[in-house]
């Protein structure tokens, strides 16, 4: 067995509580190179009495390596714990930095998991389990109350550029929040609705006050109130990173220079505050001027900010924060905001923006999760033609080892959103493959998000096309794919194996674009087939059990010699269950 491949820690994503009871292992080894592994487990002030072998269960597989993966429950919160590895008739044992050929004593030198502590425990909200969200861009979802628009405001559906109004509004978003309920989704994500100079507003002026030309705290608050009355959870966005140059504070210091009182609010190299050969004297978001960056490490900005955070959370209501460019802002920062926030709201949902691995923000101690834009990067690619089933396991199956269990539960996935080019663009305007992505985005782990308009064929490429108006004519909707969307949604919602179930791949070959997965909780076992060949095509699997049924049509699927066949149309799927007994679980 190849050692230098194996690797375990004793925290992180390697070792961690699951929930007061449970503790979940992971170990790595070369792929195809370990038959077994199984962690020898005991409590170390008394290993004999409390001693229990868990085997663990090949839950992942990428291009180099195996991950192993298994549940503990010790008696009394805490366990030490060996691994025995198995290939063929080579056994060996892994200890805490150390190999042995045979068992050695207990436990010296054995990995620990000290205690579980409740106050330690990676607890993102329940609700976000459950949650299929919905994101709105306000300025370009629906116009409400044209007596706000801002001067020059452009006619609804108009090509975008990079700076127009459109005028849609909170009111516009409040009178079609019962087609937001015939969707299905039951949380909204706003893009940014503070006081800005731009549409988007990812330039706050004053973090205390609604845009005028997207309504007032009044609006907000009933809007806010009136979904909750309609079982939908809102989410607003926050830009902590950064600021308008028109932030009252700044301005302050582009007049009286290092004599401002906020003269320590930023980041300020050189006096005076401008831009020289495009690069400001000051930091900020990239290199935009206009955008000057804050100083989270000054004591009165990180009052000032918490106070925002808290504000909307006590006077409105809102349920979470979505925070923009959260990999810029200090750890220190966040994790004093998860505690102000959840303080004061703890079941309130926090996700950041973090763009690539995101695992020391995900440690419990300051976001519950992250916009998962690797993950629409492998989807798109694969339902797009950029890959076979073997590499798409790969990358999904390394994506799935980044974090624990609890945090794919509820990490923020979507296929697109305002930053990209729209989803049945990305793939080519074939509504098939859309459908197949679509597929995989509410079977598989993690809390789901729809932009706007997506689920009426809403096309455009990157910005400032990808934010067009949302279409409401109801001859312009694609009202097949809007029913697509929503038997998907309902899907998801009533099969909590969806949401909380152990996923894996059952089959993903070289070669061959199409996939068999499976989603498995105690009480229903699903398998998910996928055609992505654009041809008819047959595709077989062995099955143990004869007891299948499509899910859609409660249609019996028969095995045939131990395996199921499933004809499937070009860019085809079906969704497969049975129901599991005590035995079986």
């Amino acid at each position: 067995m190849f050692r230098e491949a194996m690797y375990h820690v004793p925290r992180d994503k390697w070792a961690y509580s699951y929930d007061l009871q449970t503790i979940h292992l992971r170990f790595r080894t070369k792929k195809n190179d370990v038959d077994r592994v199984t962690a020898l487990t005991g409590d170390k002030y008394d290993w004999n009495r409390t001693y229990f072998e868990a085997e663990l269960e090949k839950a992942a597989t990428d291009a180099y390596f195996d991950y192993w993966e298994g549940p503990v429950q010790p008696k009394f919160k805490r366990v030490a714990y060996i691994f025995r590895l198995s290939s063929g008739n080579e056994t060996l044992f892994k200890a805490d930095n150390e190999f042995h050929d045979g068992f050695p004593a207990p436990t010296g030198g054995f990995y620990e998991f000290p205690y579980i502590h409740a106050v330690d425990l990676f607890a993102a909200p329940d609700w976000a389990k459950k949650a299929i969200f919905y994101q709105i861009m306000p300025d370009r979802f629906a116009k409400g109350d044209p007596s706000i628009d801002p001067p020059g405001t452009l006619p609804w559906g108009a090509q975008p550029t990079l700076t127009d109004y459109f005028g849609g509004d909170l009111q516009g978003v409040l009178n079609h929040v019962d087609y937001l309920v015939e969707l299905g989704i039951n949380a909204i994500y706003f893009t940014p609705i503070f006081t800005a100079t731009t549409y988007h507003k990812y330039d706050t002026v004053d973090y205390k006050t609604i845009d005028p030309h997207l309504g007032d705290s009044t609006l907000l608050k009933q809007l806010v109130e009136t979904c909750h009355g309609k079982g939908i959870r809102v989410i607003l966005d926050a830009v902590f990173n950064h600021c308008s140059d028109q932030f009252p504070p700044f301005r302050d210091v582009v007049l009286k220079g290092p004599y401002s009182p906020y003269a320590d609010w930023f980041h300020v190299n050189q006096f005076p505050l401008e831009v020289q050969d495009g690069i400001p004297t000051y930091d900020t978001f990239g290199f935009y001027g206009n955008m000057p960056k804050f100083n989270t490490g000054n004591e009165e900005v990180r009052k000032y900010l918490l106070g925002v955070a808290k504000y909307w959370i006590k006077e409105i209501g809102v349920d979470g924060w979505r925070l923009d460019v959260a990999d810029e802002v200090d750890h220190h920062f966040w994790r004093e905001f998860r505690d102000v926030v959840k303080s004061a709201k703890p079941d309130a949902y926090l996700v950041g923006e973090v763009w690539s691995d995101s695992l020391s923000w995900l440690l419990g101690d300051q976001f519950d999760s992250v916009m998962n834009y690797p993950f629409s990067d492998k989807v798109l690619a694969f339902f797009g033609g950029g890959m076979d089933g073997y590499q798409f396991s790969s990358h999904m199956s390394s994506l799935l080892m980044r974090y624990p269990q609890q945090t794919n539960e509820v990490v923020f996935n979507m296929l697109c959103s305002h930053d990209t080019p729209r989803l049945l663009t990305r793939l080519g305007g074939d509504k098939r493959k859309l459908k197949l992505a679509i597929v995989f985005l509410f079977t598989y782990m993690g809390t789901p998000c729809i932009f706007y308009g997506d689920e009426i064929g809403l096309e455009g490429g990157a910005d400032p096309d990808c934010r067009k108006c949302m279409e409401w004519e109801p001859t312009k909707q694609d009202r097949e794919l809007h029913s697509f969307y929503r038997l998907m949604i309902m899907l998801r919602k009533r099969n909590p194996a969806l949401r909380g179930g152990r996923f894996r791949f059952l089959m993903a070959e070289s070669g061959n674009p199409c996939i068999v997965y499976e989603r498995i909780d105690d009480h229903i076992h699903f398998t998910i087939w996928m055609n992505n060949t654009g041809q008819p095509n047959i595709l077989s699997h062995p099955m143990e059990t004869n007891d299948w049924r499509d899910t859609l049509t409660s249609e019996s699927i028969p095995t045939t010699d131990g395996r199921l066949a499933i004809p499937l149309d070009a860019y085809g799927y079906r969704i497969l269950y049975r129901n599991l007994s005590s035995a079986d679980a």
